[in-house]
């Protein structure tokens, strides 16, 4: 079977795509991490999971580790201390490594992981979204290149819930504590583990079947838009709890802030409706938020 090397496949979007590829059976996945002695990778080759070592400063470990391949799953991590908060634009520099070790090897498909402009979104108004803008700088970059190529944008991640400790326990229930969105504001979710998965590999094998139809096109993965008192509400069902709202003034980064109030006031994908119809067409069968809640929420919080 062709290969499909695998970027970031020990974190949460990587690890989506490469268990959607192993479900799928038409690609071998391919692992690529910074350090094949971490404990996700020792995991991944316990199950038989072919694991390389890449650096996205380093282009050569890029080409050694691609070399083979006929497609890639490319994403970067903007959170990462290298880039955050020192180095904001650095994203950039590792986005076009990637972009340039997969054009020298001879990649027949690059699928990115990539975001909207907030900066162009919003005519100027928001200009420091940096883990937002380096993502299309970096399109921009691969779209030049001449690497045929489709990217996959995501919304919030519901799985932000437990990782990142957005619903936290009170004394009648849960709480879900955001910054800057308000009670009318509209929020984008994508439940990575199984829309985005499935996204990646409905998209990949659209490419084979017919290279024309997806060719430079983005497909946002919108699984659901809500307000956070309405995904409160869902969840305080589903938990049998009271599950409540608070905005918080700042998430105490000065760039999380104004890409919080981008999304906020501006909005993400807006002429996507939820569930994704493009994806829809493709094969994606978008779990319902009540699905997600009894497979992700209940289990953890009830």
């Amino acid at each position: 079977m062709p290969i499909i090397t695998i970027f970031g496949a020990t974190g949460t979007q990587g690890a989506a795509v490469l268990e959607h590829i192993l479900k799928d059976g038409k690609y071998t996945p391919r692992a690529v991490t910074r350090s094949i002695n971490s404990d996700k990778a020792k995991a991944l080759i316990a199950r038989g999971i072919e694991v390389v070592e890449g650096n996205l400063w380093d282009k050569e470990s890029l080409k050694k580790a691609i070399k083979g391949s006929e497609a890639v799953f490319g994403n970067t991590n903007f959170w990462d201390p290298d880039i955050y908060p020192a180095n904001p634009k650095s994203e950039v520099t590792q986005g076009k490594n990637l972009v340039d070790a997969a054009k020298e090897v001879g990649v027949s498909f690059f699928l990115y992981s990539s975001l909207p402009n907030a900066t162009k979104e919003s005519n100027g108004l928001y200009t420091h979204c940096y883990h937002v803008d380096n993502k299309a700088e970096i399109e921009e970059y691969l779209k030049a290149s001449g690497i045929p190529y489709a990217t996959i944008c995501t919304g919030w991640f519901m799985e932000n819930l437990w990782n990142f400790g957005s619903l936290v326990k009170t004394d009648k229930g849960y709480d879900i504590p955001l910054a800057i969105y308000g009670p009318e504001d509209k929020q984008i979710g994508t439940w990575i583990s199984h829309d985005f998965g499935q996204a990646a590999v409905k998209v990949l094998n659209r490419f084979k079947e017919n290279r024309e139809e997806v060719l430079g096109k983005a497909y946002p993965v919108v699984s659901y838009r809500f307000t956070y008192p309405e995904l409160a509400k869902a969840i305080g069902k589903a938990l049998k709890k009271e599950v409540t709202f608070t905005t918080l003034e700042t998430t105490g980064s000065a760039e999380l802030d104004e890409a919080f109030t981008y999304g906020a006031k501006f909005g993400m994908y807006n002429s996507t409706p939820a569930p994704n119809p493009d994806l829809v067409a493709l094969g994606v069968k978008f779990g319902t938020l009540e699905e997600f809640l009894q497979a992700e929420v209940v289990p953890r919080f009830a």
